[in-house]
């Protein structure tokens, strides 16, 4: 499981960072008019979190997480700066054995 857990740090963390350039991509799309930064952004963050989204049910598997639990950190890659959050989270109670 710990190779499960380390690939999903890995992309929670860069979808996270991707999300805030997905923000920052929009604004600048919406307020500065300039789409360039969203035509490159969108699709990568979009792809991203695909390979999130495999990845956390890798680990929800292994870990044996409730759909309830597996639905919200997938979930968590869709808000800014929640994805974080939901990592530190998961690390924490699969490292104590508590449950999500």
């Amino acid at each position: 499981m710990n190779g499960a857990l380390t690939r999903f740090r890995f992309m929670a963390y860069v979808v996270g960072v991707g999300l805030l350039l997905l923000v920052a991509a929009m604004f600048a799309k919406y307020v500065g008019d300039s789409e360039t930064m969203m035509r490159i952004v969108g699709p990568v963050h979009g792809f991203l979190y695909a390979i999130y989204l495999v990845l956390t049910v890798d680990l929800a598997l292994k870990a044996r997480w409730s759909i309830k639990a597996t639905a919200l950190v997938l979930l968590a890659g869709t808000i800014p700066f929640v994805s974080f959050y939901a990592e530190r989270r998961v690390v924490e109670s699969l490292r104590t054995g508590k449950a999500l």
